[in-house]
């Protein structure tokens, strides 16, 4: 099956569609600072009437993602509004009435998260659910350093909720586990695990929801386009939701695909041929 368009601008590919849902890490920043690029791009669809949602697996809450964006230099009139995985995995606890959940991350970094739980406690047996939105230590820790915590709750039958299904991603030029690696082994061990994002249907049907409710109707999935740097993630969840998707090469799989300032077509083809969700169009970075 021959490779999707790759373009080296964006302009053109924009003006068929009225709504973006826009992945964040590896299109809009790079972990630690806003790419030129997107910053440009996403302003300008905008002042041409189109509305733009940022659907993130970060473990936090919109407003904390707004924070974030913010202090890596993402513009503000870049985006509309923010679906955060941090915000599905909460209306999950609360809809599921968990009362005590046991905690697995870094409390400081996800604090956001951690203190809108409605009873976090460290005691897995009085807990009846784990809530995981990451490694304690990304840097030095594997899913499998996880695996007598997990045993334990398989033990318990506990509900997983995995509020970053991500497996991986880049922090400048580090590749880091997420909660994604760690749902995964559990799963993997017959346990349950609700995933709160990306490709699983609620975050593009929430960010859609969203979309419509800005926009004061319903928007027809023939002009909406999901633009994310993960196959298994964000291409995965538009096509999902029957939506196109524009990939972007420079971000999680950068290592496997960039080649000097371009992409490397037959690597990007294996890439592809292992899914049967493909991108409309393919571009390094996103630029206007």
């Amino acid at each position: 099956m021959p490779i999707p368009p790759i373009l080296t601008s964006a302009a053109d590919l924009l003006q068929r569609y009225d709504v973006l849902l826009c992945d964040l890490w590896g299109v809009v920043h790079d972990g630690r600072k806003a790419y030129p690029g997107a910053n440009d791009a996403l302003p300008r669809f905008r002042g041409q009437g189109g509305t733009v949602i940022m659907v993130s697996n970060a473990p936090m809450t919109g407003p904390a993602v707004a924070e974030l964006l913010a202090d890596k230099g993402v513009r503000r009139d870049t985006y509309d509004a923010i679906v955060a995985s941090g915000d599905i995995a909460l209306r999950h606890i609360k809809d599921c009435g968990y009362t005590s959940v046991f905690g697995i991350g870094p409390r400081v970094r996800d604090a956001s998260f951690f203190d809108a739980v409605p009873r976090l406690t460290d005691d897995i047996s009085a807990a009846d659910a784990v809530a995981c939105t990451g490694l304690v230590d990304d840097r030095n820790e594997t899913a499998e350093d996880y695996l007598p915590v997990l045993s334990r709750a398989l033990a318990l039958k506990l509900p997983f909720v995995c509020v970053n299904p991500d497996l991986a991603v880049h922090v400048g030029h580090d590749l880091l586990p997420c909660a994604g690696a760690v749902a995964t082994l559990y799963e993997s061990r017959g346990g349950k695990v609700f995933w709160g994002g990306k490709p699983h249907p609620v975050a593009y049907s929430t960010a859609l929801a969203m979309a419509a409710e800005l926009r004061g109707s319903p928007v027809a999935k023939d002009r909406v386009l999901g633009i994310g740097d993960a196959i298994r993630t964000d291409v995965k969840a538009a096509a999902i939701a029957g939506v196109d998707s524009l990939f972007i090469a420079g971000g999680l799989h950068r290592d496997e695909l960039i080649v000097g300032e371009g992409i490397d077509t037959v690597q990007l083809g294996r890439l592809l041929a292992g899914d049967d969700a493909r991108p409309v169009a393919v571009m390094r970075n996103l630029v206007w």
